[in-house]
Protein backbone atom coordinates (compact mmCIF):
# COMPACT_ATOMS: atom_id res chain seq x y z
CA UNK A 1 0.00 0.00 0.00
CA UNK A 2 1.02 3.66 -0.55
CA UNK A 3 0.98 6.68 1.58
CA UNK A 4 0.19 9.94 -0.50
CA UNK A 5 0.07 13.34 1.13
CA UNK A 6 0.21 16.50 0.08
CA UNK A 7 1.88 19.64 0.28
CA UNK A 8 0.59 23.33 0.90
CA UNK A 9 2.46 25.92 -1.31
CA UNK A 10 0.56 29.04 -0.85
CA UNK A 11 3.35 31.17 0.90
CA UNK A 12 5.51 30.21 -1.91
CA UNK A 13 2.89 31.50 -4.36
CA UNK A 14 2.06 34.42 -2.47
CA UNK A 15 6.23 35.19 -2.60
CA UNK A 16 6.29 34.52 -6.49
CA UNK A 17 3.75 37.03 -7.13
CA UNK A 18 5.45 39.32 -4.48
CA UNK A 19 3.38 39.38 -1.62
CA UNK A 20 4.69 38.92 1.48
CA UNK A 21 2.76 39.87 4.06
CA UNK A 22 -0.71 38.09 4.86
CA UNK A 23 -3.00 41.12 5.72
CA UNK A 24 -2.32 41.82 2.22
CA UNK A 25 -4.47 38.72 1.25
CA UNK A 26 -7.49 39.81 3.32
CA UNK A 27 -8.47 42.48 0.44
CA UNK A 28 -7.81 40.07 -2.66
CA UNK A 29 -10.32 37.47 -0.84
CA UNK A 30 -12.81 40.22 0.39
CA UNK A 31 -13.03 41.52 -3.21
CA UNK A 32 -13.77 38.02 -4.58
CA UNK A 33 -16.25 37.40 -1.67
CA UNK A 34 -14.52 35.63 0.58
CA UNK A 35 -14.55 36.93 4.26
CA UNK A 36 -12.03 35.38 6.42
CA UNK A 37 -10.51 37.17 9.38
CA UNK A 38 -7.15 38.20 9.90
CA UNK A 39 -6.17 34.80 12.37
CA UNK A 40 -7.62 32.26 10.05
CA UNK A 41 -6.02 33.78 6.79
CA UNK A 42 -2.65 33.73 8.67
CA UNK A 43 -3.02 30.02 9.39
CA UNK A 44 -4.39 29.26 5.93
CA UNK A 45 -1.09 30.63 4.54
CA UNK A 46 1.26 29.49 7.11
CA UNK A 47 -0.15 25.53 8.52
CA UNK A 48 -1.22 22.98 6.28
CA UNK A 49 -5.06 22.92 5.71
CA UNK A 50 -6.85 19.48 6.18
CA UNK A 51 -10.01 21.23 4.87
CA UNK A 52 -10.86 23.83 2.21
CA UNK A 53 -13.79 25.50 1.06
CA UNK A 54 -13.77 25.86 -2.89
CA UNK A 55 -14.61 29.26 -2.80
CA UNK A 56 -10.89 30.14 -0.59
CA UNK A 57 -9.62 27.96 -3.16
CA UNK A 58 -11.36 29.42 -6.74
CA UNK A 59 -10.23 33.27 -4.72
CA UNK A 60 -6.89 32.18 -4.35
CA UNK A 61 -6.31 31.10 -7.99
CA UNK A 62 -8.30 34.09 -9.22
CA UNK A 63 -5.41 36.25 -7.18
CA UNK A 64 -2.48 34.50 -8.02
CA UNK A 65 -3.49 33.17 -11.34
CA UNK A 66 -2.40 29.94 -10.89
CA UNK A 67 -3.64 26.62 -11.33
CA UNK A 68 -4.63 24.23 -7.99
CA UNK A 69 -1.20 22.08 -8.73
CA UNK A 70 0.32 25.10 -8.20
CA UNK A 71 -0.77 25.51 -4.81
CA UNK A 72 -1.35 22.12 -3.46
CA UNK A 73 1.18 19.41 -4.37
CA UNK A 74 0.65 15.50 -3.74
CA UNK A 75 3.86 13.78 -2.01
CA UNK A 76 4.31 10.11 -1.45
CA UNK A 77 4.98 9.65 2.24
CA UNK A 78 6.75 5.93 1.52
CA UNK A 79 4.92 2.45 3.26
CA UNK A 80 3.07 2.72 6.06
CA UNK A 81 4.60 2.37 9.66
CA UNK A 82 5.91 -0.68 11.01
CA UNK A 83 3.82 -3.06 12.65
CA UNK A 84 4.11 -2.90 16.69
CA UNK A 85 4.05 -5.55 18.87
CA UNK A 86 0.66 -4.94 20.10
CA UNK A 87 -1.06 -5.21 16.38
CA UNK A 88 -0.23 -9.37 16.68
CA UNK A 89 2.68 -11.53 16.05
CA UNK A 90 5.13 -10.74 13.45
CA UNK A 91 7.28 -13.03 12.19
CA UNK A 92 10.87 -12.88 13.01
CA UNK A 93 10.15 -10.88 16.08
CA UNK A 94 11.42 -11.45 19.59
CA UNK A 95 9.21 -14.61 20.42
CA UNK A 96 10.27 -16.55 17.50
CA UNK A 97 14.10 -15.60 18.08
CA UNK A 98 13.57 -16.82 22.29
CA UNK A 99 11.74 -20.21 20.28
CA UNK A 100 14.56 -20.62 18.26
CA UNK A 101 17.07 -20.60 20.66
CA UNK A 102 15.28 -22.63 22.83
CA UNK A 103 14.72 -19.89 25.68
CA UNK A 104 12.34 -18.95 27.77
CA UNK A 105 12.31 -15.87 30.24
CA UNK A 106 13.10 -16.59 33.97
CA UNK A 107 9.83 -16.75 36.12
CA UNK A 108 9.02 -13.74 38.16
CA UNK A 109 8.54 -14.44 41.96
CA UNK A 110 6.41 -12.27 44.18
CA UNK A 111 6.75 -12.67 48.12
CA UNK A 112 5.48 -10.92 50.74
CA UNK A 113 7.01 -8.61 52.32
CA UNK A 114 8.53 -9.37 55.74
CA UNK A 115 8.21 -5.70 56.99
CA UNK A 116 4.96 -5.79 58.23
Amino acid sequence: MKMIGYEWRLREVMAAAGMFSTSKLIPELRDRGVHLSQSQVYRLVTEKPERLNLHVLAALLDIFHCSADDLVRSVELGKPAARTGTDGPVEGGTADFLRERNLRPKRARITPDDAS
